[in-house]
């Protein structure tokens, strides 16, 4: 199979819309606002033929209808809650075919109960809307932290050197947070003197890889003994659950 390209298209303050195209073929990801997309698409000479839906909030979803205006046959794939437009509704454990690659569509509530991310097991890539973010994670806005805590657990599963496609650029804010979470923890110190820098040169910062979000992000570090000491003193508890150590850390970025 021919490889796949993956190109950010910039979109709001800090969204992306992830376009992964081959030849004059397209398919966005996430596209909440039409405009910054349509260039993008016209200027490249590439026909949409399909748009992948993580979840229903607007910064997501708000851009499809005036895309299908100029891109009509274009598949609309995500859950069935996600937008009127959707053409194709998927759960966790189907697959999406794009470009003869299979993507697995996992289930992962928590962010919103109806999120999804897709996964290509060939090319590496992970499409995680704002459920995993480089250095952290979504905010609980219709889930429960037990159901966050497992959604990303399901992604840490995957392959190390999966790279991950979230949909924002919060990754210095969040390493600053996590500086804070775990201070001594030296392979973060060093990613985040390298966002520093690339943030201060106008460079994204994505896709990171799980192996970077493993080692870096505290979200999928709430079973290290450190961090788990570090939340333990905050909450004044040395008896705290994972999902509770979860929780508590979740809570603290939501306050910080």
């Amino acid at each position: 199979m021919d490889a796949l390209s993956v190109t950010p298209i910039p979109a709001f303050d800090d969204n992306y819309i992830w376009c992964i195209h081959r030849d004059q073929n397209a398919v966005l990801v996430d596209p909440g606002d039409a405009a910054p997309a349509q260039r993008f698409l016209r200027e490249s000479g590439f026909e949409l033929t399909a748009i992948l839906v993580t979840h229903h909030h607007y910064d997501h979803v708000n851009g499809i209808a005036e895309l299908l205006s100029e891109w009509p046959t274009a598949a609309v794939i995500g859950p069935a809650t996600a937008s009127p437009a959707i053409t194709q509704a998927v759960k966790d454990g189907d697959t999406v075919t794009l470009f003869d690659h299979s993507y697995q569509v996992i289930a992962v509530p928590g962010h919103t109960l109806d999120h999804l991310a897709y996964y290509q097991a060939e090319t590496g890539q992970l499409f995680c809307g704002d459920t995993l973010f480089a250095g952290g994670c979504g905010r609980l806005f219709e889930g429960s932290p037990e159901q966050m805590l497992r959604s990303l657990q399901r992604l840490q599963d995957l392959p190390a050197a999966t790279r991950v496609y979230c949909a924002h650029e919060y990754t210095l804010a969040n390493l600053a947070f996590a500086l804070k979470a775990e201070p001594e923890n030296a392979t973060l110190r060093d990613r985040y003197s390298v966002v520093t820098e690339k943030r201060e040169r106008g460079e994204i910062t994505l896709p990171s890889t799980l192996a970077q979000e493993c080692a870096s992000n505290p979200f999928l570090r709430t079973d290290s003994p450190s961090l788990r000491a570090r939340i333990c003193e905050r909450e004044g508890s040395d008896t705290l659950s994972q999902v509770e150590v979860f929780a508590a850390l979740r809570g603290w970025k939501d306050n910080s």
